[in-house]
């Protein structure tokens, strides 16, 4: 079993910054992916960023430049750095740990981005 447990989200201006953090509890390797989907009302949920086997990071369309992603392997930990935020930036965040063939997923962060 693997615990995941995020944090960071809240109410932001459009071009506002906030970091979300997640931390994996587990036994859980440095080639492990790990990284964020986000839904919000009436959309598809979809990936936001991720690092993939250690080795990269990808990014959607809409959020590259403004958001950067970053894991610390000695806590099991990413972050997601997110600047110059925007109204349609605006849903509920879950960060995930690919665990071999299952994914673990953690309660979801609310990001709200007013105009």
């Amino acid at each position: 079993q693997v615990q995941v447990v995020e944090s960071g989200g809240g109410l932001v201006q459009a071009g506002g910054s906030l970091r979300l953090s997640c931390a994996a509890i587990g036994s859980i390797l440095s080639t492990n992916d790990m990284g964020w989907y986000r839904q919000a009302p009436g959309n598809q949920r979809e990936l936001v960023a991720a690092t993939r086997s250690g080795r990269s990071t990808n990014y959607a369309d809409s959020v590259k430049g403004r958001f950067t992603i970053s894991r610390d392997n000695v806590k099991n930990t990413v972050y997601l750095q997110m600047n110059s935020l925007k109204p349609e930036d605006t849903a509920v965040y879950y960060c995930y740990v690919d665990v071999g063939f299952r994914y673990y997923w953690g309660q979801g962060t609310q990001v709200t981005v007013s105009s």
